[in-house]
């Protein structure tokens, strides 16, 4: 089965890479997989808190993807899987596609703000030509309906 693999991060840009990925996996019988890095600066501090700082991380993550999963379950059908890693996001995300043949398309939501559409999407694009799937990227102003009617 083919999976689209997004990407989960603080963006509201993300959100409409949930959906339009769970509305194609839906209607291509694919899957979806959330992959949220935790990059390793936070946990520049002593064992202890360093070990208590990746505690709460995982615990912010998995308390956003139960409510994209319930959202996605609920609206399209898709129960997606969470992955979660630890390192330089950009770094986890090639190594992910590397790693799962499965995947088949990485979803990235643009954003709006005057510095362009964001720091990740640069760095996908100006690699793309050496990804082994295609990228897609969803514009972060796009509608619900519009974000619909394409996918």
């Amino acid at each position: 089965m083919r999976k689209f693999l997004v990407i989960l991060d603080s963006t509201t840009e993300c959100l409409n890479a949930m959906r339009f990925a769970a509305l194609r996996a839906s209607h291509t019988g694919g899957g979806v997989v959330i992959l949220a890095v935790i990059p390793p600066e936070e946990f520049n501090h002593w064992i202890g808190v360093a070990d208590i700082m990746r505690e709460e991380a995982r615990e912010r993550i998995e308390a956003h993807f139960k409510v994209f999963s319930e959202r996605m379950q609920k609206e399209e059908g898709i129960s997606p899987e969470l992955v979660i890693r630890e390192g330089k996001v950009e770094a986890e995300i090639i190594d992910y596609i590397q790693d799962e043949p499965d995947v088949g398309v990485l979803v990235l939501g643009a954003g709006t703000g005057k510095e362009g559409p964001g720091p990740l999407i640069n760095y996908v694009l100006r690699h793309s030509g050496t990804l082994p799937i295609p990228v897609t990227v969803v514009p972060g102003a796009m509608s619900k309906e519009a974000i619909k009617a394409v996918a």
